[in-house]
């Protein structure tokens, strides 16, 4: 199973705090429509953990959460829309974007693909696994990934960032898992629904992945843009 494509040195490409701060916001109103309780919504609470972990103003934080639970009378209405396409050297990807402007976004995304090559619904999607995605750390070094997977009922795991572990799980069971993966020594740090590659690229040289890398930090960087799914092994 490919492991899921990362922007390298992602803030330094996101200009720093500012643009991570934007999309997390995006994801905090968003999951602020179901209520604006960390304790009732465990998507608003995970996002939340998220924030904090950036280092995200107090404030800033508070006033996404009463935004999107429609607390300041404001009514800003965020869309997500998915994209598919080939970044250069036919390396597929899905290209989620949370946007208040679909028609905008469109037409910048098509731009952002100039390099690459923007496809119709479908025409990408088939060779992904529509999957359910939680990184988790362990608590102990001595905890043993594979069982808690097992235990906690994920269909498969792989090796995360920064001494994480990426459990994957069938889409319907996203919540479950999570809820379990605590109880198998691992504290959950982010949970998605997402895709992987069925069959990931290989054998770029390294002047083709440094295209491949160039255009998809150009496409990280687009602010409706927030998440990007590659099929690229490695």
């Amino acid at each position: 199973m490919g492991a899921q494509w990362k922007v390298k040195h992602r803030e330094a490409a996101a200009n720093a705090k500012g643009k991570i701060f934007g999309k997390l916001v995006k994801e905090i109103t968003i999951a602020a429509r179901n209520g604006a309780d960390t304790a009732t919504n465990a998507h608003l609470r995970l996002v939340v953990e998220q924030a904090k972990k950036a280092s995200m103003p107090k404030e800033t934080l508070d006033r996404a959460i009463k935004k999107g639970a429609g607390l300041l009378g404001e009514t800003v209405q965020y869309h997500r829309v998915t994209y598919e396409g080939f970044a250069p050297h036919q390396v597929p990807l899905i290209v989620e974007c949370l946007t208040d402007n679909i028609n905008r976004t469109v037409a910048e995304i098509r731009v952002a693909f100039r390099k690459g090559q923007l496809g119709a619904s479908g025409s990408v999607a088939w060779d992904f696994s529509h999957v359910g995605m939680i990184e988790a750390s362990p608590d102990s070094p001595d905890t043993d990934p594979e069982m808690a997977a097992i235990e906690a009922g994920a269909q498969d795991f792989e090796e995360g960032e920064e001494g994480a572990t990426l459990f994957i799980t069938e889409t319907t069971d996203l919540d479950a898992v999570q809820k379990a993966l605590p109880e198998q020594g691992f504290t959950v740090l982010s949970a998605k629904l997402g895709y992987i590659a069925k069959n990931p690229v290989t054998g770029l040289t390294d002047e083709q992945m440094a295209e491949v890398e160039a255009f998809l930090e150009g496409l990280d960087n687009h602010d409706d843009v927030q998440d990007l799914f590659v099929g690229l092994a490695g």
